[in-house]
């Protein structure tokens, strides 16, 4: 009796955090790819590109048909992070971008940050504070060094630097020239040899992280530069896929197949490795990418890097092709197999279902994501959640500046050089050809408000007249 007393106490006086921390909690592998097309995918219906392992994911956890990042890369990775839109935190353009845009186009491009803030609380920040080791490896593109992982919660960084992409896929990963004149390079990969690859090599580092958390409960942010430019693979896989290609088909560059095939293979070797380890029923497992596929062409081709094809457009319009992206999420215990999901969700859900769900946090007050914990284990759940909202004011090769609003099925765009709306319905017209803007005025002037709004209420930095423009 006296020692059930002494144990009922020890209870009432051991603080909840505790607690929890004595918990089993899964780890959690976050694999992001860098401009991968919403149908790049095999189960997302691509007609040239493999991916046997991404497709067994997808069989053994839920496959979201709607899900969507910013329409470009620092953007994304910031709601990622944070839980916050990109418009929110003042992130709405890649790293370098910030530094100013063009001065010849009729408007000035918003003002957007180049770091991100040391006040933002990240995922990894959270999950570090929870008891989980924190790693990421790879791509990072969200500050200099001052502002680097380890100063947003990640105990390990490799790979991550201030640049959006390597000079080169194959080691030593240095030199100048692809993207001007700055000498780039990847830290923490010296050892290796010639030929050796970028996503092959990063893997092995990320699998290192693996094996050395020990007991400790870790996250893995694997933030992979593929299949983003310069377009290089290996030569094998290149050849395998140019004797694929065939009229008709929407892709046909076999480089990006084979960078493509790469990823895949990266993912593959995670999944064995957890499997190995006997890691694989405590270890959750989401993959997806940072915005739609990149559809131009690089220096000295012809062929486009990608089709998003049914999706209109690419990389950085607000268009279904420029930020519709794949999501894969296998949670043990939590995701049916084989589940498809149609709900519209985002990145910023990720960061609200993992700390909610996992860190004991409470909610930082922000509520441009949800936690998908419901829809998760039902993918016919309704969620609670009027629309979402996008806002990419600069110029890119396939967007002028632009907000848009999902609600439903129903899409506008307004575009902000002269205030041009269109508006879509993406249950009938998912590859919005039909613009209904001016046979449905009243549809479009309801939805036109909440994203006028929307804006005012995340204060979201807006293009302005340019002056010198004619």
């Amino acid at each position: 009796m006296k020692f059930r007393l002494i144990l009922f106490t020890a209870l009432l006086l051991t603080p909840l955090a505790a607690l929890h921390a004595a918990e089993p909690r899964p780890n959690i592998v976050l694999i992001l790819a860098d401009d991968l097309g919403w149908s790049d995918l095999g189960c997302y219906g691509a007609d040239l590109h493999e991916t046997p392992h991404l497709d067994r994911l997808a069989q053994q956890g839920a496959r979201f048909t709607d899900a969507y990042a910013m329409s470009v890369c620092s953007p994304s990775r910031a709601a990622l992070l944070t839980g916050k839109h990109a418009a929110r935190v003042h992130i709405t353009i890649w790293a370098e971008g910030s530094r100013g845009g063009p001065k010849n186009r009729k408007l000035i491009e918003a003002p957007s940050l180049h770091d991100l803030p040391h006040t933002e609380s990240t995922l990894a920040g959270r999950l570090h504070v929870a008891g989980y080791l924190t790693a990421l490896v790879g791509k990072w593109h969200l500050g200099d060094a001052d502002h680097y992982p380890e100063t947003h919660g990640f105990d390990v960084n490799i790979g991550g630097t201030q640049w959006g992409a390597p000079h080169t896929f194959f080691w030593p990963y240095s030199g100048s020239g692809s993207f001007g004149p700055e000498f780039r390079f990847v830290p923490h990969l010296e050892f290796g040899k010639p030929g050796e690859y970028l996503t092959d090599r990063l893997t092995d580092e990320a699998l290192r992280v693996i094996d050395r958390a020990g007991d400790q409960p870790f996250f893995l942010y694997l933030a992979h530069h593929a299949p983003h430019t310069p377009m290089e693979a290996k030569a094998d896989d290149v050849r395998h896929f140019e004797a694929k290609l065939r009229v008709g088909q929407h892709h046909q560059n076999a480089v990006y197949a084979a960078m493509v095939k790469s990823l895949d293979d990266s993912v593959g070797r995670v999944l064995d490795h957890l499997k190995q380890k006997g890691l694989e029923q405590n270890t959750i497992v989401i993959f997806t990418s940072d915005n739609g596929g990149y559809i131009g062409t690089e220096k000295g081709q012809t062929v486009p890097v990608t089709s998003n094809a049914p999706l209109r457009s690419g990389k950085g319009a607000l268009y279904e092709g420029g930020i519709r992206v794949p999501l894969i999420v296998r949670w043990p215990g939590v995701t049916p197999e084989a589940a498809e999901c149609r709900q519209p969700v985002v990145l910023m859900d990720l960061f609200h279902t993992l700390t909610t769900t996992l860190s004991n946090a409470k909610p930082n007050g922000i509520a441009d994501g949800i936690d998908l914990k419901a829809l998760l284990q039902n993918p016919v759940t309704k969620l609670n959640r009027d629309a979402l909202y996008f806002h990419y004011p600069h110029y890119y090769a396939t967007t002028t500046p632009v907000s848009a609003i999902r609600s439903g099925d129903w899409k506008l765009l307004e575009y902000l050089e002269d205030g041009r709306r269109e508006l879509y319905d993406l249950k009938d017209d998912p590859s919005e050809q039909i613009d209904l803007a001016h046979r449905m005025p009243d549809k479009a002037a309801s939805l036109l408000k909440k994203l006028h709004d929307w804006r005012t209420e995340v204060n979201a930095a807006m293009p302005t007249p340019n002056p010198n423009s004619r």
